[in-house]
């Protein structure tokens, strides 16, 4: 989970903070990754795990993976894992300065986001797909590892972004789930018709605007890169942020919330929908009690070109150097195993990268929770590039001149445009 600098928007305060505890999330080049790409992690050795490894791992994730360890060590009884919780404010210049050192632990839990950055140095290892194949996961989790074709580490779990909405009101209206563009916005006027003050909440610029705003760039059919390079002023970018204007100028959604506003007004009925992640199921039944739940429902993101939306998670990787690499991508192999996953999630409630692990137990039974699931199939992520970071706070700002400024869709690309050609992909 990548620190992020301070919110220009209150409203950012609401959703933003969420997103930035659970968001850490293309090839640099633009491109898919395949197994059939040519590998440079030599094979790991057959038969049970032996030696010692260390695990670095933040937030419930570290504090909880030792379930996991034992689990590992009971089937492996001449292996030992060591695990080192971080808090997530402090992983990231933690890493950094282990690698610098060369006193890199033999596993880490890295943010997806992060993953350019840290493999452009050379530290992580190849991930060895005869071991843990590319196929195992979702395709969008999967990129998130992989830099210039290559993966570097496995995406141990996932989180994306559905739509949520007040099903009520909706079936006051009279509008269904969006299958499109035309559909959301539908959605989003039926919803204010039948009481609410503001059909959908969409950030309006500030930290993380642009997790919420790039699938509606995907959907559209737009690329983030070309050749190489940034790639932020096309067509089907514009087009996308005028659509994604169009939600503030026609005051379909607010430009500012208060903290804890964006909740409390989707139970209170003022707020008609938003887009967010699994985390914010739990959040609703705290705020709205267990009655609430008949109120609001899930939907997948609508579909124009796709219907793409956002992936981010958390990815493990093995460090070079790593004095027991064979134990260590084995531990790796374990833990993305679709039953590991199913236990794991049933231990922090972290959503599994294995497709296989939403086949059966809550994660196929539990209909909002197969939602997920389902947009899972159709989720990408920013390039897998050192600087994105960079890049993602000048979308960020520049979708706030847009909204709250009110500058054009146009003049809003070319700036982006200009300034992440500027900052370059650091490849």
């Amino acid at each position: 989970m990548p620190a992020r600098r301070h919110l220009a928007v209150p409203f950012a305060l609401t959703l933003a903070a969420v997103l930035a505890v659970a968001a850490c999330g293309r090839d640099a080049s633009g491109g898919d990754t395949a197994d059939g790409a040519e590998n440079a992690a030599p094979a790991v050795a057959d038969g049970p795990a032996t030696g010692d490894i260390t695990v670095w791992a933040m937030g419930a994730e570290g504090e909880n993976l030792d379930v996991l360890a034992e689990e590992f060590t009971a089937a492996n009884p001449d292996a030992t894992v060591d695990v080192t919780a971080i808090p997530w404010d402090a992983a990231h210049d933690r890493i950094a300065t282990a690698i610098a050192a060369g006193e890199t632990p033999d596993v880490s839990l890295v943010g997806t986001t992060w993953m350019g950055e840290f493999a452009a140095t050379g530290a992580l290892e190849p991930t060895p797909t005869d071991l843990v194949p590319a196929d195992r996961f979702f395709p969008g989790p999967w990129e998130t590892t992989v830099l210039d074709g290559q993966s570097y580490g496995v995406p141990w779990y996932t989180e994306t972004r559905v739509l949520y909405y007040r099903s009520d009101l909706a079936e006051q209206a009279g509008v269904s789930e969006p299958q499109d563009w035309e559909g959301l916005r539908d959605l989003a006027r039926g919803l204010q018709d039948a009481g609410a003050e503001h059909g959908i909440a969409l950030q309006p610029g500030g930290t993380g605007a642009w997790q919420t705003f790039l699938p509606f760039a995907w959907q559209n059919g737009a690329e983030l890169t070309a050749d190489g390079e940034p790639a932020l002023d096309s067509p089907e970018m514009v087009e996308a942020l005028a659509y994604y204007r169009s939600f503030f100028t026609d005051g379909l959604s607010p430009l500012a919330l208060e903290q804890g506003e964006l909740e409390q007004g989707f139970v209170d009925g003022r707020i008609g929908a938003f887009v967010s992640g699994p985390w914010h199921m739990s959040l609703l039944d705290e705020q709205g009690g267990e009655a609430f739940r008949e109120s609001w429902d899930v939907a997948v993101m609508p579909a124009e070109e796709t219907g793409a939306s956002f992936v981010g998670g958390g990815n493990l990787v093995v460090f070079e150097g790593s004095d027991d690499r064979d134990t260590a991508w084995k531990f790796l192999e374990f833990v993305t195993r679709a039953d590991v996953q199913q236990t794991w999630y049933e231990t922090v409630s972290a959503l599994p990268t294995n497709p296989e692990a939403w086949e059966s137990g809550d994660l196929a039974d539990d209909e909002r929770l197969a939602t997920f699931g389902e947009q899972l199939a159709e989720a990408q992520s920013p390039p897998v590039a050192p600087t994105w970071e960079q890049i993602a706070e000048v979308v960020d700002s520049q979708l706030e001149r847009m909204t709250v400024a009110e500058d054009e869709p146009a003049a809003v690309a070319t700036r982006m445009q200009e300034e992440a050609a500027a900052i370059g992909l650091g490849g």
